[in-house]
């Protein structure tokens, strides 16, 4: 989903490789500006508003936008008495933000002792992304984490043969999915309801969302667990989805023209961290 993770090119997972003449460090790190306003919003006030935000792209992980500390209300940061060591970064200060009657330990953060080749991160702090009450890009409030730049998606209409078989059950026969590419993941395949077998799919509780494609249900099939998934109702780039539903080929067998296809190494979801939330309580 993007430049640094999964398989993207700077990602642990990557399926390209750079030509070039000498060997590349195992981690590489890339950070630009981000090229539009961005602020934070916590306690019900503003504390954070920047038109010169820098994103950082780190093996793994989502961008994370770092903000100028003079673009940060005065007095929001509280230093802690605490340090922790990055590995690339170096030694990194932590802070409790505190405005109106809220206040969250351990929830922003700034490279103190940054090398030289990092000079881009200095006198810049970034926000926990589950501890602040929102994050804009704009006027339009962003989730998940900070938008990404190079991530794509494109969805694509094709005549293809996908069945989806539990044991000797048909789940799904369709010769009329459309196949969604994605930054940084496998092409995923989705199926109309109207040729999925009826009574095959068992809605399961919970749901979790994607920041670029919308809140997402899940389903059983048969013993195996949230082996399919659906957008009921997908946000407006990627609406051709909604309503389709794509099958997990690792929990089910799924064959595409007469090949059985299988789950790709490193397409989990990262899982969650300081700086980042995916869980649907956001969206509230």
């Amino acid at each position: 989903m993007g430049l640094a993770w999964q398989q993207g090119p700077l990602g642990t997972g990557a399926i390209g490789r750079f030509l070039v003449p000498v060997e590349l460090p195992e981690r590489m790190l890339y950070a630009e500006p981000a090229r539009r306003r961005m602020r934070v919003r916590f306690g019900d006030n503003w504390i954070a508003d920047s038109e010169d935000v820098v994103l950082l792209h780190e093996p793994g992980r989502y961008p994370v936008a770092y903000f100028p500390v003079e673009h940060v209300v005065a007095d929001v940061l509280k230093s802690e008495d605490r340090t922790t060591q990055h590995k690339d970064l170096g030694a990194t200060a932590w802070y409790t933000v505190t405005a109106g009657d809220a206040s969250k330990p351990r929830s922003a953060w700034q490279h103190v002792e940054l090398p030289d080749y990092a000079s881009e991160l200095k006198g810049r702090v970034a926000f926990a992304w589950r501890a602040m009450d929102a994050f804009y890009e704009e006027d339009e409030r962003i989730v998940g984490h900070a938008a990404d730049a190079y991530h794509r998606i494109d969805i694509r209409q094709t005549s293809r043969h996908l069945i989806v078989r539990d044991g000797d059950q048909v789940v799904a026969d369709s010769s009329r999915p459309l196949v969604l590419f994605e930054s940084g993941f496998a092409p995923r395949w989705y199926v109309p309801r109207e040729d999925v077998t009826d009574g095959a799919l068992t809605p399961v509780e919970g749901q979790t969302f994607c920041p670029y494609k919308g809140l997402c249900s899940y389903y059983d099939i048969g013993t195996a667990q949230r082996a399919a998934w659906s957008y009921e109702d997908a946000w407006t780039e990627v609406r051709r989805i909604s309503g389709m539903v794509s099958f997990e080929p690792d929990k089910v067998e799924v064959e595409l023209d007469g090949k059985r296809m299988r789950q790709e190494p490193g397409q989990g979801v990262i899982s969650h961290g300081v700086d980042r939330d995916l869980t649907v309580e956001e969206l509230s």
